[in-house]
């Protein structure tokens, strides 16, 4: 069943942002200096492994997005729209991990789709 897998956090200081998140919730977080992006490792209250996430910097008027891992983005790009939804931004490569496109559903809310694929280029 497609679960929320990764929290995508914009910042306008994406440091900043990542040292309140740790403080915070004590998350671990890492950052990846090849795509400046902050590695986010979240752990459940019984202290299972939780989503992962990020912390990168604000594009345009950006907001928190929830990525919700799925068997295939086109699939479910076509089950978005057929359900009303749209894609507001396609279907791209993440290289060497897999693919991801952002949709709105029918309230106008944000999420993403994330499917796992090593050879994504």
């Amino acid at each position: 069943m497609p679960t929320i897998v990764h929290l995508d956090i914009p910042a306008d200081d994406p440091e900043r942002a990542s040292k309140f998140y740790s403080r915070l919730f004590d998350w671990n977080i890492e950052l990846n200096p090849e795509f400046e992006y902050y590695m986010v490792h979240t752990q459940g209250l019984d202290g299972t492994d939780g989503p992962g996430g990020g912390i990168g910097k604000r594009q345009g008027d950006q907001k928190i997005t929830a990525y919700i891992g799925v068997p295939s983005v086109d699939e479910y790009i076509t089950k978005v729209e057929s359900l009303g939804g749209k894609t507001v931004a396609p279907k791209i490569a993440v290289p060497g991990m897999g693919y991801l496109a952002v949709c709105l559903d029918t309230e106008n809310n944000t999420f993403g789709l994330w499917e796992d694929n090593a050879d994504a280029k």
